[in-house]
């Protein structure tokens, strides 16, 4: 039986895939917008609108490879248990639409700065506080699809931990990250002075994910010899 040597693979290549993607965006909206000010975030978007674009399409990019990467766990682990599998699968698509919705809120500080008609109409002040406005809400906009993509690991892990061909210490780690996603949001949600306090809340999800991933994309013909 090929069918975890096939999947398993596909899972790991679309997982690594989803965070290269994830992780360009990410460094890129790292380096261009500073938070706190709007003049230089400004001056970094007009320097670097190109790579102000891949970011963003780099972000689509992952919202798709997200996608397959679902399609190809629910495969991979419906016979482990399927209601938990559908739950996975629905966990895993809901972030997706909000993802892509709120790229819009990313994309709308070019529209104000390449549209003629805004800048006959807002002072440059006014244009600028627009446009850290949308930046802002699409950071927001993060952390909300970053709920989903906490909740989606806790019956994925469940699933990993349940199976016979997966380490079960894959499995608690991903049960773990999920709280961890769950926490960066609340946290900056309720209490947004303390944000930066807590950004390691972020590290155990990674490795978990990552962990996983490489194992998948390495490992992926031990349930063939399991069940030979």
């Amino acid at each position: 039986m090929n069918l975890f040597k096939n999947s398993g693979r596909k899972a790991g290549m679309f997982y690594l895939l989803v965070a290269v993607f994830a992780g360009y965006s990410q460094v890129i909206r790292a380096n261009i917008i500073v938070h706190g000010d709007t003049v230089a975030t400004v001056s970094h978007i007009l320097t670097s609108e190109t790579l102000f674009r891949t970011s963003i399409v780099s972000d689509l990019m992952g919202q798709i490879f997200h996608v397959l990467l679902a399609s190809v766990l629910y495969k991979l682990f419906k016979t482990v248990n399927q209601n938990q599998a559908r739950l996975m699968f629905v966990l895993a698509l809901v972030p997706v639409p909000i993802a892509c919705m709120n790229m819009a809120n990313q994309f709308a500080p070019l529209l104000l700065l390449n549209g003629s008609i805004y800048h006959n109409i807002f002072e440059p002040a006014q244009l600028q506080s627009q446009i850290m406005f949308f930046l802002d809400l699409h950071k927001h906009g993060i952390l909300i699809a970053q709920l989903f993509w906490g909740l989606w690991l806790l019956p994925l892990g469940y699933l990993v931990f349940r199976s016979e061909f997966i380490p079960k210490l894959l499995g608690i780690l991903l049960i773990i990250a999920c709280f961890g996603y769950l926490t960066g949001s609340f946290i900056t949600f309720l209490f947004p002075r303390y944000e930066t306090m807590f950004t390691w809340v972020y590290i155990e999800p990674a490795i978990a994910e990552i962990l996983f991933a490489f194992w998948l994309l390495i490992k992926g013909e031990r349930h063939s010899k399991l069940n030979s």
